[in-house]
């Protein structure tokens, strides 16, 4: 509903209005406007009030927030296209089965946790878009993406059990993973993970959403990589949607608000948000005192978003209609959220008292109703009619995209257990009144026995409730979520097509930056391959040598190049196109990484692979968003992430926040993360062809990391017999283990610090004593195959690597001493095992000082080994 007419401005400030006659003049001048020739020449004289305004400098601008009502007018609201009173007493059933899953697990397992008062805020939420709008991915129809809030999983693992998609026995394994017949036995009742986990669940779950402000940040670039898809002729998804349905906590993320003009910008009206506005975070009100519904009004509009509210339901509808004077908004406008909760939690004689009681006008409007009529007054979140409403105009909505701001009660219905309660969040138990009191509440057909023992209740098949579930469900192309990975292979060129430069070096000098580009730029070209490849960059393209890709595959741009650019004559020239192929994020590498998941899960979430490389500053990847790329490996994940200017001494005199020398250790504990740390172009040239063979041919779910560096050196060619070593970890660089002088050393190496080790080894012989040298091009493939030989009581690849030689190890790198450390217990016994790595901060200064400072040169290596010799 609509404000009345006849409510003013200053009447909803409170402000003193000096010249009352004079306003009702303009607004009754303003009423006749729209009514005489409609909205958009009022917009007109708006619009041009405004500019007046400006011109004037009087120091106005129009408020983006609005009365704290609903946007969209009961006159305006659609015919609901549903059976009304099927659709309620399927979402009581949906709030039942999720209760009784998550309180049966800790009456059995008191550690166990879980969530019932989220999805007892959204479960209305969830319920309109299931029916209506939600489409699953088949012949006809590409298929919506849907980011669920992820506290509200039990209410769709709930769904799926009406479905047919989950049984009894799964949900009697909720949060029991590892203690379901499906894992002990290979068979049966399946665990049901805490939230949305695509690794966990990889038929079920579409995106993880856990952590919050990732789902949000995620569902933007997954919008706008649609476009990208759309615009470069591989994929048209403009009958597709994405849905994000997160809480209003969730908005505090800087995740959550960092990429909205984005979405304005590029004019997403493919994505719809709903923010469950429970007013609560996890432990308490979310603006106790203020009101997160008009901050966050403010915020979107401002952003540039289409802005519905949906803040009260159609039991408001009649007292609104009977509110002459506006008392409602104007009672509305001075409730803070602290007292919203409140109010939510209390019965329907404290509101009638304490709300409807502050003043004779808003008495006058609660007469005639009984206490209970005023408890169950609705919020907007909570009545079916009002959420298609709005879910509706948010579909039709073009040129932006669309949040909807949904009033909810956290813990919808539960009553004295947990309505509106500063403990709803981590309500877990209830006692037999309680469970009485629920099936009270929404009607359910369950005798006192089975509500006190938490029985599941799902309807006959042939049932109407049931039959209308599935009708829609089907109308709308099957089950969500529901996870594919079907995809056609990508077949991969020879390596010597697009890399025999690096593996055949010869010793020209160049980086592994410059060699990497150069080999995408080849990859680009492949008839095959190439459109599949998606270059994504944060800043610094120029830096990491890019420039010429510009005009080779252009930056993707949603509306062209609409300028000419400073540098237009240069061969290197910038340029945007519609159907360009680099992604060219800004400096953001959280919207990077966001659109690296993206291209990275396509073939998941589109059925169509899609190969992206994202290069970046090496500090400012697992350092910075750690969290999303661990999120992208939960997805499944398949994608290059190239750590540019890596280590702690290359990048010489950036200093301290610019040094990388810790982004091996933290992608070593990603599981489907294969990190790599080459020294030479070869190297790296055979581990980007791996990589492309395992993602796009054999389509294992795994992702690869792999370090560049931007100092030039000589590059030796990589011998055909060394290829699977290097894969494997570490190969033979020079040295004979068959030689046998008094003192015998081997050096262990990586990244930048190999040439350091080569040039030790030189100075070591000068001085009798003869040192092997091994280039390690990933410790943490070298530890996971230790662990796994310990298993199989077989012996590690490094200890077979080193058998033939003899004296001490002595191992460096340019990150800190843990990463080498992670092989230690693999290497041969008896043998003296010393690291050398750059702990500490970084500093500013040349190579050749932050090696000498660290102790990992030639000089500092030479003398651990000539130590460890004694």
């Amino acid at each position: 509903m609509n404000a009345p007419t006849t409510l003013s401005a200053d009447a909803l400030a409170g402000a003193v209005d000096p010249d009352p006659q004079e306003s009702a003049e303009w607004r009754e001048a303003f009423t006749a406007l729209v009514a005489a020739h409609g909205p958009q020449r009022a917009r007109q004289i708006l619009d041009g009030l405004a500019q007046l305004a400006r011109q004037q400098r009087i120091g106005w601008q129009p408020e983006l927030s609005t009365p704290y009502i609903n946007t969209i007018a009961v006159d305006a609201q659609p015919a609901f296209p549903g059976d009304l009173a099927i659709e309620e007493r399927l979402a009581s059933l949906m709030r039942w089965n999720a209760l009784a899953m998550v309180v049966r697990a800790n009456h059995s397992y008191g550690e166990l946790g879980g969530h019932i008062a989220s999805y007892a805020s959204a479960a209305d939420l969830f319920e309109t878009g299931f029916n209506h709008f939600f489409h699953a991915r088949n012949e006809a129809h590409g298929g919506d993406l849907v980011f669920f809030q992820p506290h509200s999983a039990p209410g769709v693992y709930a769904r799926a059990y009406l479905e047919g998609r989950l049984s009894e026995g799964d949900l009697l394994h909720y949060r029991q993973e590892l203690t379901a017949p499906a894992f002990t036995g290979g068979q049966g009742a399946r665990g049901l993970s805490s939230y949305p986990h695509p690794y966990l669940m990889p038929d079920f779950w579409q995106f993880p959403t856990g952590s919050m402000g990732i789902g949000p940040i995620s569902s933007i670039y997954h919008a706008r990589f649609m476009r990208y898809l759309t615009h470069r002729g591989l994929l048209d998804c403009n009958a597709r949607r994405v849905w994000g349905v997160f809480g209003d906590g969730e908005m505090d993320e800087p995740e959550s608000m960092s990429a909205l003009t984005l979405a304005a910008r590029e004019k997403l009206d493919n994505l719809v948000w709903v923010v469950n506005c429970n007013l609560q975070r996890l432990d308490g009100p979310v603006r106790g005192n203020g009101r997160i519904i008009d901050e966050l009004e403010k915020l979107f509009a401002g952003a540039g978003w289409n802005v519905i509210k949906l803040v009260w339901g159609s039991d408001w509808d009649g007292l609104f209609a009977r509110d002459t004077t506006g008392a409602l908004a104007r009672a509305f406008a001075h409730t803070v959220d602290g007292q919203m909760q409140t109010f939510a939690a209390k019965d329907g004689r404290f509101n009638r008292d304490t709300f409807f009681g502050q003043n004779d006008e808003l008495k006058r409007l609660a007469q005639g109703m009984t206490d209970e009529q005023i408890d169950r007054l609705k919020r907007g979140g909570h009545d079916l009619v009002k959420i298609h409403a709005a879910y509706a105009a948010a579909a039709a909505h073009s040129g932006q995209p669309t949040v909807i701001l949904a009033h909810t009660k956290k813990g919808y219905g539960m009553g004295s257990a947990g309505q509106g309660r500063m403990t709803t969040h981590s309500q877990k138990k209830f006692e037999s009144a309680d469970l009485i009191g629920f099936r009270n509440r929404f009607h359910l057909p369950l005798s006192d026995e089975q509500a006190t023992s938490l029985a599941f209740y799902k309807p006959a098949d042939d049932s109407p409730e049931m039959q209308y579930l599935q009708s829609h469900r089907a109308a709308l192309g099957g089950a969500m979520p529901r996870r594919e990975t079907a995809c056609g292979i990508v077949p991969k060129p020879d390596l010597a097509a697009y890399a025999q430069f690096a593996v055949a070096a010869d010793g020209k000098e160049m980086s592994t930056t410059m060699a990497f580009v150069r080999m995408l730029g080849a990859l680009l070209k492949d008839p095959a391959l190439g459109p599949r490849v998606v270059p994504i960059v944060a800043d610094e393209a120029r830096t990491f040598g890019m420039a010429n890709l510009f005009k080779q595959v252009g930056i993707y741009s949603s509306v062209g190049q609409r300028y000419a650019p400073e540098d237009i004559d240069s061969i290197l020239s910038y340029r945007e196109a519609t159907d360009g192929q680099i992604l060219e994020e800004g400096i953001s590498e959280a919207g990077a990484i966001a659109s690296w998941t993206a291209a990275a899960t396509s073939y998941s979430v589109h059925g169509l692979a899609m190969l992206p490389f994202y290069i970046y500053y090496s500090m400012f990847g697992f350092q910075r968003v750690g969290d999303q790329i661990w999120a992208a490996a939960d997805q499944r994940a398949r994608g290059f992430l190239l750590g540019a200017t890596s280590g702690r001494t290359t990048l010489g005199g950036e200093g301290l926040q610019h040094q990388d020398g810790t982004s091996h250790l933290i992608a070593a504990t990603i599981p489907n993360c294969k990190a790599y740390d080459p020294a030479y172009a070869g190297e790296m040239a055979v581990i980007v062809d791996a990589g492309i063979r395992e993602m796009l041919v054999e389509q294992k779910d795994v992702f690869y990391y792999v370090t560049l560096m931007n100092e030039n050196y000589a590059q030796p060619s990589l011998p055909p017999e060394a290829h699977a070593d290097v894969l494997r970890g570490c190969y033979r660089l020079a040295g004979d283990p068959a030689a046998a002088p008094q003192a015998r050393v081997t050096l262990l190496g990586s990244g930048a610090i190999l040439t350091e080790v080569v040039k030790a080894a030189q100075q070591l012989a000068a001085e009798g004593i003869a040192a092997e040298v091994f280039s390690v091009t990933s410790w943490s493939e070298l530890a996971r195959d230790g662990v796994a030989c310990e298993a199989a009581a077989a012996t590690p690849f490094i200890a077979q690597q080193l058998a033939g030689g003899a004296g001490p190890i002595v191992a460096a790198t340019d990150y800190v001493r843990a990463v080498p450390e992670s092989v230690r217990a693999f290497l041969p016994m008896g043998r003296r095992y010393i690291t050398l790595g750059t702990d500490g901060f970084g500093r500013s200064d040349t190579r050749a000082a932050l090696r000498d400072f660290f102790g990992v040169d030639a000089a500092s290596i030479v003398r651990a080994a000539k130590a460890a010799l004694g």
